[in-house]
């Protein structure tokens, strides 16, 4: 877990270390033990009178493709910078006319002791047809709790950005400044 102020120092890093036109805007920039998003804005196609769903969903298809291609060696390069400034992977991923694709991700191992009752609950997804695996099961349960808990969540990371911060004026603790 990072504070605040960590979150904020890495966007601002990647705010300075990305090229001026690399994204519109930069819309969004996560961190986790094991790997840092960035999400950028990047302009929609120009629209055509007359287009159907269809073509216009084409067209965002084409334009994010085009972005991904021509920008890979700028992504690289400062992926490569931050991996080594920071310790973590970095993942891409853009906004286009309201759409979001992520081109990489990192899929963490997470290791977990389920009883009979909860490996049912992921069996019964799986039997459903919701997932094929029990990981695929278990990141679908997690993103149920994410979306119909996030005050909740929210609230709980500011609370231990607090327990961060009081842990860290003690004798021992570490300066917010030591990094991300």
């Amino acid at each position: 877990m990072i504070t605040s102020q960590q979150r904020e120092q890495l966007r601002g890093w990647f705010t300075g270390r990305l090229p001026d036109d690399l994204f519109e805007e930069l819309a969004e920039v996560t961190v986790d033990r094991e790997e840092i998003t960035v999400i950028g804005r990047i302009p929609g196609p120009r629209p055509v009178e007359d287009a159907s769903p269809a073509e216009r969903e084409a067209a965002i298809e084409g334009r994010i493709q085009e972005f991904r291609e021509r920008t890979r060696d700028a992504r690289i390069a400062v992926a490569r910078d931050a991996e080594h400034r920071f310790g973590r992977k970095v993942s891409w991923g853009v906004e286009c006319d309201g759409r979001r694709v992520l081109f990489t991700h990192v899929a963490a191992p997470v290791m977990t002791r389920l009883r009979q009752p909860e490996r049912l609950v992921l069996d019964t997804l799986i039997a459903g047809g919701v997932a094929r695996s029990r990981s695929e099961a278990l990141a679908w349960c997690v993103r149920l709790v994410q979306r119909h808990t996030d005050d909740w969540l929210t609230e709980l990371r500011e609370s231990l950005e607090h327990v961060q911060r009081v842990r860290a004026q003690g004798p021992d603790g570490e300066r917010e400044e030591d990094a991300p």
